[in-house]
């Protein structure tokens, strides 16, 4: 079993108990995350499952979609609702009016400093576990890109966003900052993740019915075959005698009419249709097996 879970996240999981959920379903030690979410946030989880472990390094750097609700009236120090006040409480009457100058700040290319209780690391430590135990943290800002901020709604002391953004982005210091910025303090009431890199929350299960599949044992039915990851690169069937060569990890050719010249990597197919390995470019029509599943 090598591929993908897409798991829809409750709220109140931590990305490692769903982790340790996936493997007890599944059989295998063999299970990895794409990118965590808070305990608090829903939505898409991304889970690699035996051999397609070793493609997580094609994915640090996929974009997100985010759909949250921000809450003004009060700051907390997790900078979502979870966390203690850190502000006077208020009930403020937010307007669209107000915000929409101020999200444009937040556009774009721009250093963001993650929130205090993250996990950032500081020397080889969780920022999160650093905060636990009363130690201060000083996270230094890093450069992340907001590539689109919609407000949906807006009323009351709360705001509905959609946010697009490079991996690394903290919603929650965006929150954070907007609360700064009009003077009444804010955090994030909701977050929900709706997509992860090319993983969509209409394909994501819930546990409960990842638990009614293997009880079945169809678990297989919500696998993302190791062949249909990473489609932005190109794919190339290979013979039994070229497979042979990709294990013993010696360069192979490709098409010049099935890969189109210039790409960096592609995607060894075996002829069974599994994903035997991805090959990076060494020469045209070159490729090298950097990683063989």
């Amino acid at each position: 079993m090598h591929g993908v879970i897409v798991v829809n996240k409750p709220e109140g999981w931590t990305s490692h108990d769903a982790v340790n959920k996936i493997r007890r379903l599944a059989g295998t030690r063999r299970v990895g995350h794409l990118g965590t979410l808070d305990p608090m946030a829903t939505g898409v989880l991304p889970l690699v499952i035996g051999a397609a472990t070793r493609l997580a390094r094609f994915y640090t750097r996929n974009d997100k979609i985010y759909d949250a609700v921000i809450r003004f009236g009060y700051a907390t120090d997790t900078y979502d609702r979870e966390g203690t006040p850190t502000s006077p409480i208020t009930e403020p009457t937010v307007t669209r009016e107000e915000l929409e100058p101020l999200l444009e700040q937040f556009r774009g290319p721009l250093r963001q400093t993650p929130p205090p209780i993250s996990a950032k690391k500081v020397g080889g430590t969780p920022a999160y576990r650093l905060a636990r135990k009363n130690i201060a943290v000083e996270l230094e800002p890093v450069e992340v890109t907001v590539h689109s901020l919609e407000l949906l709604e807006c009323g009351g002391a709360e705001a509905r966003v959609i946010m697009r953004c490079s991996a690394g982005t903290y919603l929650r210091a965006v929150a954070h900052d907007l609360g700064k910025l009009l003077g009444c303090g804010a955090f994030l009431q909701t977050l929900v993740r709706t997509r992860s890199g090319d993983f969509t929350l209409e394909q994501a299960r819930t546990l409960p019915e990842l638990e009614s599949l293997a009880g079945e044992g169809r678990f297989e039915e919500a696998l993302l075959p190791a062949a249909r990851l990473l489609p932005e690169f190109p794919s190339e069937y290979v013979d039994t005698t070229t497979a042979g060569f990709i294990r013993q990890g010696r360069d192979f050719r490709v098409s010049p009419f099935r890969v189109r010249t210039g790409s960096r990597y592609v995607k060894a197919i075996a002829q069974d249709g599994q994903l035997l390995a991805i090959g990076e470019a060494k020469l045209p029509n070159l490729y090298h097996p950097i990683v063989v599943l």
